[in-house]
């Protein structure tokens, strides 16, 4: 049997152009060009179709500004390449340049290959006595990933944006492989992809469901670590990033980029928005004995925070081993860079920045008006899509919720820890919970942002499902083979009395309560929600609070038909109904506590159980239940042809008492209420009252509505 033949070498190599960065299909030939200042040589490595072997290479001679370049015109779409550079190999000076070690261009739009674990892929020598002093000469390139050039044509016709204003939003995170892999009405050769996210099936879901934005963990292309390989485990989340402009091919049932553009358009068609959880903080690469597989290959010095003092090590800020050191121009422009490109070629609607502190320090401390911050906002692209920030990372001075700049929303854990300990039965959080419903002024008024700045969940990929939330009092990590040491401990759950899985009747109703009151809590609160999804099915991870790396049913959405996964949808979906409907749940400014016009009541009022405002005196210890009566006299809402409109009065309780407690109803009396939600009742919601009292069952929420025009 005859070999194949080589591929023929390329042929001319032109000096090219230093801009832009990255692999760049002209329609006649690819431009290539890198960053690296410290670099003394720079080679480009064409590979075969497959990214099997290394057909050519290419040392680059042209240096603009620091940028190598090139511009071959016999290159094309689907070529794959990475490149080798020469330069010091001196980690106690910060550099760490091994032309034995292929590196993955930090621009590559594209990727082929898979990353296979070998010692090889290290710039010293694993296991040598000097560490990462040492120096290895073994060739990586068998076992990396390979960029690939990429054509980014594509028909996005008419595709807009949705453009849902941040008062009407309703978020919903999820994870693009677990969403899927158990949907049964997917195609099974689709399930676990961007593809799968864009199927008729799961728009009608999300669509009859109400939510507006969906909240995408990680697409970056990104790494599984090798202590879960080693372990058969993988990286679930993706909160590794390998890259930062290729789309994970994990999620492709195709293989190709356009799948993922296809699921954008699709999804915009119907209305809904797709914000991207991005990992900017830190890459892959780890600490300073992790592998050399790209930046810290092309310009350690340049791309990570080095430690003044021991430029070997880095400052690591985020808990990864390393930071990612925006106050280089160059680091700062691959971040904007690629989220322009995410944002103008993909069409994505917004990101939400992982340990978002982290890419606000400078010279090590937070600056929350920084290099960065600066960058977006005068950005005529990116100061023009939804940005939200996790305001803390893992260094001192690290959190900083609420003092994000403006333009900015921020996850607001205050709201998450306050309305748990509140329907766990803490006492001395009364007051907070008051902050939290009323879109947590208290954090954001000051910098003259709205409501809208808290983004309020009760419940993140991080931590307990809802369900496991109100059916654990402790974490059960040990599947992730670490002895349940990782994972958060302090989770403010309660079991409802027994730990897990119960058939005891009472024990179960309680918990179907309390996931209501989470909810209804999360859904009338001002602000912007965010479900976590599958907790409006009761999606349980058997007590574990941190499936990271559980690729698997555990981490995966359970589709089975059970009554009460339906019944506690359509809860959430009437929930999300009554929400969009009122504009009194989607405020955009905080209430003042006043009176809104002449002769008007207050805009909110605090009640006590007796049904009578209360004073400062009433914010004790051991508040367990609160009336909370908001007017629709001072609501206004633009309606669709500018007019103004107003609203119904809403008196919302929560008694976080394990005993039923009366509820006065407000003056005056004998006013016609209705109720809408009622926690304690699984049906027979909707029903007009006359009483002078409500009975307000324990640890349950109602809401009542005060007509003032049409239902």
């Amino acid at each position: 049997m005859s070999k194949r033949p080589p591929h023929p070498p390329l042929g001319a190599v032109w000096p090219g152009r230093p801009y832009p960065l990255g692999a760049t299909w002209d329609g006649q030939g690819v431009n290539f060009a890198i960053f690296s200042k410290h670099a003394d040589k720079a080679e480009l490595c064409i590979f075969d179709d497959k990214g099997r072997h290394e057909r050519q290479r290419i040392q680059v001679r042209e240096r603009t500004n620091d940028v190598w370049h090139c511009y071959l015109p016999e290159a094309r779409p689907g070529m794959a390449y990475g490149w080798r550079i020469h330069g010091p190999y001196k980690p106690e000076q910060g550099h760490r340049f091994n032309p034995h070690k292929l590196l993955l261009d930090p621009y590559a739009k594209d990727l082929i290959g898979e990353l296979r674990w070998s010692d090889a892929l290290y710039g010293y020598a694993l296991g040598s006595k000097r560490q990462d002093l040492s120096f290895d000469r073994r060739d990586s390139a068998a076992f990396m990933p390979k960029g690939r050039v990429l054509e980014t044509a594509f028909t996005w016709g008419d595709d807009r944006r949705p453009e849902v204003p941040w008062q009407d939003m309703v978020i919903y995170e999820l994870h693009v492989r677990g969403f899927t892999m158990q949907h049964p009405d997917i195609p099974e050769h689709l399930r676990g992809t961007y593809a799968a996210l864009g199927c008729a099936p799961v728009i009608d879901y999300l669509q009859r469901l109400g939510v507006t934005t969906l909240e995408l963990l990680p697409v970056h292309s990104y790494l599984n670590d090798r202590h879960l390989a080693e372990k058969g485990l993988q990286n679930y989340w993706g909160y590794n990033t390998l890259g930062y402009f290729a789309p994970e091919n994990r999620y492709s049932a195709s293989g190709k980029v356009k799948e993922f553009k296809t699921m954008v358009k699709t999804l915009h068609s119907a209305g809904i928005e797709v914000i991207l959880d991005v990992v900017y903080n830190h890459t892959c690469e780890g600490n300073h004995l992790g592998p050399t597989l790209s930046m810290r290959g092309v310009d350690n010095a340049s791309y990570y925070i080095a430690n003044a003092e021991q430029p070997r090590y880095y400052d690591d800020f985020t808990g990864c081993g390393n930071t990612v050191n925006l106050e280089h121009p160059r680091a700062l422009q691959l971040v904007m860079d690629s989220l322009r490109y995410w944002a103008e070629e993909m069409h994505v609607d917004g990101f939400r920045f992982d340990l978002a502190s982290a890419l606000a320090r400078e010279a090590g401390k937070v600056e929350n008006l920084g290099g960065f911050f600066d960058a977006i906002r005068q950005d005529p692209t990116l100061n023009q899509v939804k940005l939200i920030a996790e305001p803390w990372d893992l260094g001192h001075g690290g959190y900083q919720v609420g003092n994000f700049p403006p333009g900015w929303a921020e996850w607001n854990d205050r709201y998450r820890d306050g309305m748990r300990g509140w329907w766990k039965g803490d006492s001395g959080v009364a007051g907070d919970v008051a902050h939290r419903l009323g879109g947590s002024q208290d954090l954001y008024g000051w910098s003259g942002k709205g409501p809208h700045a808290s983004i309020n969940f009760i419940t993140a990929h991080d931590g307990f499902t809802l369900h496991d939330l109100v059916s654990y009092n402790d974490k059960h990590n040990e599947a992730n083979g670490e002895d349940n040491r990782d994972g958060n401990s302090n989770n403010l759950s309660w079991n409802c009395g027994v730990e897990g899985p119960t058939d005891d009747a009472e024990v179960l109703a309680l918990r179907e309560r309390q996931k209501r009151n989470f909810l209804a809590t999360l859904l009338l609160s001002q602000g912007v929600p965010m479900l976590l999804a599958g907790d409006e099915r009761g999606h349980t991870q058997q007590g574990n609070n941190n499936v990271y790396c559980q690729d698997n049913p555990l981490g995966w959405i359970d589709w089975s038909p059970r009554p009460e996964a339906e019944s506690l949808r359509d809860f959430v979906a009437e929930l999300i109904r009554i929400r969009r409907q009122h504009p009194s749940f989607r405020r955009r400014s905080f209430f003042r506590g006043q009176p809104t016009g002449e002769g008007a009541t207050k805009d909110v009022v605090w009640l006590r159980p007796d049904g009578r405002e209360m004073t400062q005196d009433d914010w004790g210890e051991h508040v367990r239940c609160l009336g909370m009566l908001f007017s629709g006299t001072g609501i206004t809402d633009v309606g669709p042809r500018g007019e103004a409109q107003q609203d119904d009065d809403f008196l919302l309780l929560l008694n976080a008492y394990h005993e039923p407690l009366p509820f006065s109803m407000p003056a005056p009396p004998g006013e016609r209420w209705t109720r809408l939600i009622d926690t304690a009742r699984a049906s027979d919601l909707w029903a007009e009252l006359t009483e002078a009292s409500y009975p307000l069952q324990g640890r349950s929420l109602v809401l009542l509505r005060r007509s003032r025009g049409a239902a």
